[in-house]
């Protein structure tokens, strides 16, 4: 494991040693959570770009109409 100096807002930091004490958890294992599933949102948008890169692009006004049809608005 490698050691960083992360600076929080004051209330973050509190809304944080909240938390841990809540969890009975360590900040530092919050924190590595919160980056772990950050990144991994990233990680799942970009294969989702990759997935969709041939799809034919559609105006909004299209996607609107599609989805008003649909029922979805």
């Amino acid at each position: 494991m490698k050691r960083a100096t992360v600076y929080f807002d004051e209330e973050l930091h509190r809304a944080l040693k909240v938390k841990s004490a809540e969890c009975e958890t360590s900040l530092s294992e919050i924190v590595n959570q919160a980056v772990r599933d950050a990144l991994a949102e990233d990680l799942s948008d970009l294969a989702d770009i990759e997935a969709r890169k041939n799809e034919k692009p559609i105006s909004y006004e299209s996607l609107l109409k599609k989805l008003k049809a649909s029922g979805r608005i």
